[in-house]
């Protein structure tokens, strides 16, 4: 008797002791996370931005977990003035909370299943449109709490310091299609002057409608002022505007005269089914050839002066073209003003037929405040989009597309570099060349400052471009403390890692901040940074 109620005592306490669901007996597991960060700008005047994406593995023989919180957590120092709310979403229609910021985090509540497999938790960002474009803020980790399982923090996948950003011009603002080829300068006032292609009815380059638009802002590009039409050809020589474009400016700023100078390309009549590089021909009529165009304004940017025509001035009628920068030119220590520019000479068949051709980078200079116009020999064959700076020696730098990167992506790919101290007459490669500065293929920009460094006053040179051999992405600004020699990592700042058109134009904004317009896809972005960061707080 004892033996069976013994016996039946075990098999009651066996059937209370089986689970009755086989799913809850296990413990929930994570098997992988990653928080990958977009390194690209907050833009102040978009709806949203995506910054960041959570991954979120759960085992495949593992319970749904109950998600009910996300704390996202940012480095000491960071300024989030510029955030106004932060929202994570499971799927573009599934939110799972949002938040703005309180001190150094955001905390986001919801509550949310997730079943076993792979999820994306997409953190959306949306911008204080007033904020300030220097309060940056870096994201350290993101921790997860559930319901039913214990919280887990995930870190960053690396330092990216996301920053304010500007669309300066955007797809079809002011009923232009496409806005290109931007360049900067600062006038002795502090304002900043801002010059682009008005590309009217798609994005190809000239020939087409294309007119030269300014920007001008005289808070340190917090704001801009509406866009305005500098140079425009009209209908010239009873011909529609599409077959007068006048477009790849170049900006410089004469300190002595307190006057704007901006270069443009113009030529009259080639069919907009073909590019005016290849459609410009020897010669020195605007039907002919491509023409060297100049407006200047001595109002900081005002009011403009209509367009001079200098090509008789510089070019050789037997060149097939001669054109400016595009970017920024320069006002050296003895007033002398200095463009960038390209030309092209003796092309023939080979060209044509996919063959090398022969196209020089040089210089185009003033003696007499723009009065009269000169022009330098070609620095290097095969080399086209330019820019330039006077080194402390006094000798010009100039900085080179080559396009010998169209293929090349080893270790001699990079910027062509020359210096000259006879304005162009002769050139010397300088050892940077074809191996500091990787490049795919693209323009770039090219500025110095004195910068004061442990006590003492040096020149440091600031390069940006997209800091990629294969793609115009990764736009990236970097900083040489030796006049170009060496080009640091530690002394780089990438700016945006999205492929984009990848021409860009830099200034001093003021002594501490450098300032940029840079190409996305069809628009124009504006960021500032400090220099002091850019070199890695070394300033003492």
């Amino acid at each position: 008797m004892k033996l069976l109620f013994a016996t039946l005592l075990l098999i009651f306490a066996s059937f209370h002791c089986k689970p009755s669901d086989p799913a809850q007996a296990k413990t929930p597991r994570i098997s992988e996370t990653e928080l990958l960060q977009k390194r690209v700008p907050l833009f102040l005047d978009r709806k949203e931005n995506n910054l960041l994406e959570l991954k979120i593995k759960i085992a495949a023989d593992a319970p749904p977990l109950v998600l009910t919180r996300i704390v996202l957590r940012f480095a000491e120092g960071s300024n989030l003035s510029a955030v106004s709310s932060v929202s994570a979403m499971l799927s573009e229609d599934t939110p799972f909370g949002s938040a703005s910021p309180k001190k150094l985090a955001v905390e986001l509540n919801g509550n949310r299943q997730l079943a076993d497999g792979t999820h994306i938790i997409h953190f959306r960002f949306a911008a204080n449109k007033a904020a300030s474009l220097l309060a940056t803020f870096r994201v350290t980790t993101a921790e997860l709490f559930f319901s039913n399982h214990q919280s887990v923090q995930v870190a960053a996948d690396g330092n990216f310091v996301y920053r304010p950003a500007l669309v300066l011009r955007a797809q079809g603002q002011d009923h232009c299609d496409t806005y290109r080829i931007p360049g900067l300068v600062t006038s002795n006032r502090g304002t900043l002057i801002a010059v682009y292609d008005n590309r009217y009815n798609n994005s190809k380059d000239l020939q087409e409608d294309i007119d030269i638009g300014m920007s001008r802002s005289t808070d340190g590009g917090q704001t801009w002022e509406p866009m305005r039409v500098i140079l425009d050809m009209g209908e010239w020589g009873g011909r529609p505007q599409q077959l007068n474009g006048a477009g790849d400016p170049c900006v410089l700023y004469d300190p002595a005269t307190h006057t704007i100078w901006v270069a443009a390309l113009w030529m009259s009549g080639s069919s907009p089914d073909q590019m005016l590089w290849w459609a410009s021909k020897p010669g020195m009529k605007p039907e002919e050839t491509g023409q060297f165009m100049l407006v200047k304004s001595t109002d900081d940017g005002l009011t403009w002066s209509p367009p001079v025509n200098i090509t008789e001035q510089i070019k050789n009628p037997g060149w097939q073209l001669l054109l400016q920068g595009p970017g920024r030119g320069i006002t050296m220590k003895n007033g002398t003003l200095v463009f960038p520019a390209q030309f092209k000479a003796d092309i023939g068949q080979k060209a044509l037929d996919g063959g090398a051709y022969t196209c020089h980078s040089t210089i185009v200079y003033s003696r007499d405040h723009g009065q009269t116009w000169q022009i330098g020999s070609g620095a290097k064959t095969n080399t086209t989009e330019a820019q330039v700076v006077e080194l402390a020696d006094g000798t010009l730098m100039l900085n080179m597309r080559d396009d010998h990167n169209r293929k090349d992506k080893g270790e001699t790919n990079g910027r062509a570099v020359a210096v000259t101290a006879d304005l162009g007459k002769t050139w010397t490669v300088h050892p940077s060349s074809n191996s500091a500065l990787p490049e795919s293929n693209c323009m770039a920009s090219l500025i110095d400052a004195p910068v004061k460094i442990n006590g003492k006053t040096q020149q440091v040179l600031f390069f940006s471009n997209p800091n990629n051999k294969n793609e115009r992405k990764n736009m990236t600004i970097k900083a040489s403390l030796d006049g170009g020699l060496t080009w640091p990592e530690k002394l780089q700042v990438e700016l945006n890692e999205e492929a984009g058109y990848g021409y860009s134009c830099m200034t001093m904004v003021d002594e501490n901040t450098v300032g940029i317009i840079y190409e996305g896809v069809k628009e124009i972005f504006f960021q500032k940074v400090p220099v002091n960061e850019l070199l890695n707080n070394a300033l003492k």
